[in-house]
């Protein structure tokens, strides 16, 4: 079957109109985004918390610095990988300290010359870069997940192949706005999770009267 070009701003529309406002990303300080997001590679959200709630309310970038590597494993052990996490955690925040911890400075630099020193820094991934730019410091970039390429891929939409592609074809077709990135790919997540799964729950999914593989009853 072929693809059509599917619009990201209705999907936008109607993902809004029916979930509302979720209020992404769930955290208190721009440290705890950034290490969230670190965390978060290759787990549920839950161990995340788990192993957030280990540093007892005194997460910061000066005690992730100061944090000896054994006992920073310790503490995020919850979230898995551990090892690799707790190094580019220190490496994240290294990266932040030149900046003398100061969101206005990040902010002061061009989204380009940002995003390119973060995927410089050992174990940060396009879709970490991007949740850290969005999230933490206000950038316009649009965060790419396995969960949006599966709605391309269903929708569907020809959004191309690979994250840079799909991640223009997003930034080209909607208005570049903090606002709409960070609700979009918040909703995206929680339609993924209540409806668009590995094994889709079609029913009552704002998009079930448009997608194509809905009604072509491609989906199983």
């Amino acid at each position: 079957m072929k693809k059509i070009c599917g619009k990201p701003m209705a999907i936008y529309e109607k993902f809004l109109a029916h979930y509302g406002e979720l209020g992404w990303w769930p955290a208190e300080t721009v440290c705890e985004i950034i290490v969230g997001a670190v965390l978060t590679q290759n787990t549920a959200w839950r161990n995340v918390e788990k192993a957030l709630a280990g540093f007892g309310g005194g997460l910061s970038p000066t005690a992730v610095l100061d944090a000896d590597i054994s006992e920073l494993e310790a503490i995020i052990r919850p979230a898995g990988f551990f090892t690799q996490k707790a190094a580019c955690l220190k490496a994240v925040m290294e990266w932040y300290g030149r900046y003398g911890f100061d969101v206005p400075t990040v902010r002061s630099e061009t989204l380009e010359k940002v995003r390119a020193e973060l995927l410089a820094v050992k174990g940060v991934g396009r879709e970490t870069a991007d949740s850290i730019l969005l999230y933490a410091f206000g950038f316009p970039t649009f965060v790419v997940d396995a969960y949006t390429i599966r709605l391309c891929g269903r929708y569907p939409m020809e959004a191309g192949e690979g994250y840079e592609k799909v991640k223009a074809f997003f930034e080209n077709s909607i208005p570049g706005s903090v606002e709409i990135y960070n609700k979009f790919h918040a909703m995206i997540v929680v339609n993924a999770k209540e409806h668009c799964r590995k094994k889709p729950l079609c029913e009552g999914c704002p998009l079930a009267g448009d997608c194509e593989g809905f009604v072509s009853g491609m989906l199983k």
